[in-house]
């Protein structure tokens, strides 16, 4: 007899209950779209903001040690310590290699333009092919990681020697065009290179020269060293064991430091790296890192409160809708009243209705949200998002909550009903 009064209860009903299903559907397609892509969102995030530049910076620690004493950056001239060219291969070898976007090293040496001046002249990789110690190969270098740059010309080439990049800045001191030869000369040997592209950075970068690597070595006379390593790297957002970590990596108990040295927080990253190259200190540029963690933790919110509005939205719109149910059944439960049906089996039936339709609507919902976290992904990040496990768990918990909670106003309706009362019109 129950299955029958259910049975029937869906026939009778049809249009309310696929309304039902429809609105449970709608709010478990967007909280599983949501959850998705907040669960997938750091990767992605983070691989967008890589774009914008490096978030760290390795220096020789002599280097360093000048910075934090007296305020002398690496780049002033005044500290002759040097990174070695041959280490860098072996930023890749760290526990969060895969982490490791992109790494280029810099070194700076003050050259004379045509004779005149005192100018940055800055040797770096542009897109440089590197064997690492592994025996796999990596392509890496600044022109992935100065992608905002506005270059009129072209971008040089590693194997590009007699090739330079200008500032505008220098550019228009001077009145350079592309094509110009000019003449560098450095602390130890002099070179005519041609123009082959002037930038526009927006910075300091546009008072200074770019080259290749190579040849500002030999400018320079220092082979195989370089004065600084940008690192582009995809990290955790800082919480208090990573702050304290790096203050004092080893004052942390045993446990914490595990937790901190494979978890991808900067910190974590930057103390691996020193492992690996000799004399090193890697510092986090604190702006982009901190600015990184701080976007993610406000999407991830954003994309929270839409599934927790959504779900509330649903419960909304099921509470109005079994509510009139109950409303135009209400001579069917007044007679089951009457020939003495308990409120308890009465709710039972009503809740399992509802649950069947939720259960209906919630698989159709999942499917659908699915879809949309595959069209977010494409739109937003120009990639697929990662279907998550966890997320059908906590689609099908929130869908039983709402449902409930969304059931609560029609069953104290239901409760309230009095036979006599319903029998007679009233």
């Amino acid at each position: 007899m129950f299955w029958r009064l259910v049975k029937g209860a869906f026939f009778r009903q049809k249009g309310k209950m696929l309304m039902v299903a429809f609105t449970i559907a709608l709010g478990a397609s967007l909280a599983t779209a949501m959850l998705n892509v907040m669960l997938d969102v750091g990767d992605k995030v983070n691989q967008e903001l890589k774009t914008y530049g490096a978030n760290i910076n390795v220096i020789p620690r002599g280097a360093s040690l000048l910075d934090d004493l007296y305020g002398v950056d690496e780049g002033s001239g005044v500290s002759d310590k040097y990174l070695n060219e041959d280490e860098l291969g072996n930023i890749k070898t760290i526990f969060w290699a895969f982490n490791i976007v992109d790494f280029t090293p810099y070194l700076n040496t003050r050259v004379a333009l045509n004779g005149h001046g005192d100018i940055t002249a800055v040797g770096t990789w542009f897109s440089h092919h590197l064997e690492l110690p592994t025996g796999e190969a990596l392509d890496t270098g600044m022109r992935n990681m100065k992608t905002w740059w506005d270059v009129e010309g072209s971008w040089l080439r590693d194997d590009e020697e007699p090739a330079v990049m200008v500032g505008k800045t220098v550019a228009d001191q001077y009145r350079l065009r592309l094509g110009d030869t000019i003449t560098l000369r450095g602390p130890v040997q002099t070179g005519e290179f041609t123009v082959t592209g002037i930038f526009y950075a927006g910075g300091d970068e546009d008072g200074a020269i770019y080259l290749p690597l190579a040849a500002t070595q030999k400018l320079s006379g220092r082979p195989g060293l370089v004065s600084r390593v940008e690192v582009s790297a995809l990290t955790t957002p800082d919480n208090e064991l990573s702050r304290r970590a790096a203050q004092d990596p080893q004052g942390l108990s045993i446990k914490e430091w595990e937790t901190w040295y494979c978890t991808a927080y900067v910190s974590a990253i930057c103390y691996q790296i020193d492992e690996v190259i000799t004399d090193a200190v890697s510092k986090p540029i604190r702006q982009v890192a901190e600015s990184e963690g701080a976007i993610l933790e406000k999407t991830q919110l954003l994309m929270l409160l839409i599934t927790l509005l959504s779900l509330a939205g649903s419960a909304l719109g099921i509470s109005n809708l079994v509510t009139a149910s109950v409303m135009e059944r209400a001579a069917e439960i007044g007679l089951l009243k009457a020939v003495g049906a308990y409120d308890g089996p009465i709710s039972a039936l009503v809740l399992t209705e509802i649950g069947i339709t939720g259960i209906l609507g919630g698989a159709a919902g999942y499917f659908a949200g699915l879809g949309f976290a595959r069209i977010i992904g494409q739109s937003v990040f120009g990639s697929a998002i990662e279907i998550k496990p966890l997320v059908i768990p906590l689609v099908a918990v929130l869908v039983c909550l709402v449902t409930m909670a969304g059931s609560i106003p029609s069953i104290r309706l239901l409760l309230s009903l009095r036979p006599a009362e319903v029998l007679h019109g009233r």
